[in-house]
């Protein structure tokens, strides 16, 4: 029998599907790091025009793979998008092998997206390995909107999926010597700062978090309250960047990693523990997500 709750949660990850395409994307490029990685970029009109930072495809690796993966949205630019993965698992290894010219099939854009505030401008983006896509999506559409002023830490301890870059961009209350970029980002004149356990030249020696609370640190109770972090990575650097938030007060969403079969909210199988006004919930990261107010995730 259906409640009202239950009707409301079915609404709820319902919004979004008449904006989800099924298309038949064409291999534009393909770009290979170290560490196993790789960058494609997909010809998929209809997800493009649609896709917004914190959206993700699920893509069809090969034919002989029934099931789809899942893959956070990079970048994206006229009629195409760019995703980032790591060749780990039979789908990410044959995902590996296409060619510029191979037709694959892309379902998308999928899932809430993040939620920049006007009101809360200083917008701190924390990614952390897989987790950097959505935060370059997220700093490309920041860019374009001169209310906002987005700081990027990224972190990884494979090598970065891109050249290290000398930021030319100071930020105040992180050590100068941390200076290693993105330099995409530098080129965007997006401040950003890297780091890494793997001692890369320019990196901070540690975590994503610690190098945030560096910067946190020195801002006033006042520039605190105009703080909103956005981040993306595995779940335990997610934890922390929820409990980093909670201890000074700011705003913070988080985009969760999880398994998942279908990606449209049929199967059930990417479920976490939500709080809600009315008590926890069991959601699914596919459609109430995978992005999430930090402090409503049952950690």
């Amino acid at each position: 029998m259906s409640t009202p709750a239950s009707i409301e949660r079915r609404k709820h990850a319902q919004r979004n599907r008449d904006s989800i395409f099924i298309e038949e994307g064409e291999l534009l490029r393909v770009e290979a790091f170290a560490g196993d990685q790789f960058i494609q970029r997909i010809r998929v009109p209809q997800c493009a025009a649609a896709a917004k930072p914190g959206n993700f495809i699920h893509i069809t690796c090969d034919a002989t793979l029934p099931m789809r993966r899942p893959l956070s949205i990079m970048r994206v630019q006229d009629d195409w998008i760019e995703v980032l993965f790591k060749k780990v698992g039979d789908g990410m290894h044959a995902l590996s092998k296409k060619r510029v010219g191979d037709k694959l099939s892309v379902l998308g854009p999928i899932g809430q997206p993040f939620n920049p505030d006007p009101e809360k401008p200083r917008a701190l983006l924390i990614g952390g390995g897989v987790g950097i896509p959505p935060m370059v999506f997220l700093a490309d559409k920041l860019r374009h909107d001169d209310t906002f002023e987005p700081l990027a830490i990224l972190g990884s301890e494979l090598p970065f999926p891109f050249e290290l870059g000398q930021s030319q961009i100071p930020v105040a209350g992180i050590d100068a010597d941390t200076n290693s970029t993105m330099p995409l980002m530098e080129r965007w004149g997006i401040p950003a700062r890297l780091t890494s356990l793997a001692g890369f030249d320019g990196c901070h020696r540690g975590y994503v978090t610690e190098l945030a609370e560096q910067w946190l640190t020195r801002l006033s109770p006042e520039a605190l309250a105009t703080v909103k972090i956005f981040s993306c990575g595995p779940t335990p650097m997610l934890r922390a960047v929820a409990d980093l938030a909670a201890r000074y007060g700011v705003a913070c969403e988080v985009s969760l990693e999880e398994f998942m079969a279908c990606a449209v909210g049929g199967c059930a199988g990417c479920v976490v523990r939500i709080r809600t006004e009315n008590g926890d919930a069991m959601q699914r990261v596919c459609v109430d997500g995978p992005v999430f107010d930090a402090s409503s995730v049952a950690w």
